[in-house]
């Protein structure tokens, strides 16, 4: 068997932090997603630097299908989270619209100032 590739650990826990991320956006917590969030981009930028590097460890086949499948639940649980957060970003877009073209208007009668 073919020695434990650290990425694959990471891909793990990033799979397990992005379940958390959906359940996070189903509730509507922002908070916490924002947090996994940023715990998910430390592993993602961990992993980019082991590529970079170089640092792998050749998969034997069933880590590579665990691989793939840990890819595919991470992929489905990011269209769950912008299942949740796409509409609430577009009242955020909306809502940040409204208050620039307020205050351009005010600005624009009110003599620049």
């Amino acid at each position: 068997m073919a020695m434990q590739d650290n990425s694959l650990t990471h891909y793990e826990t990033m799979c397990r932090l992005t379940g958390m991320m959906a359940e996070a956006a189903r509730e509507n917590d922002w908070a916490l997603l924002s947090s996994l969030e940023r715990e998910v981009a430390v592993l993602r930028d961990r992993l980019r630097t082991e590529d970079a590097n170089g640092i792998h460890v050749d998969l034997d086949e069933s880590q590579r299908l665990h691989k793939r499948d840990l890819i595919l639940r991470m992929l489905a649980d990011d269209r769950e989270i912008r299942r949740h957060t796409e509409p609430w970003m577009t009242r955020v877009r909306a809502l940040l619209a409204g208050s620039l073209l307020e205050r351009n208007v005010r600005k624009a009668y009110s003599g620049g100032h």
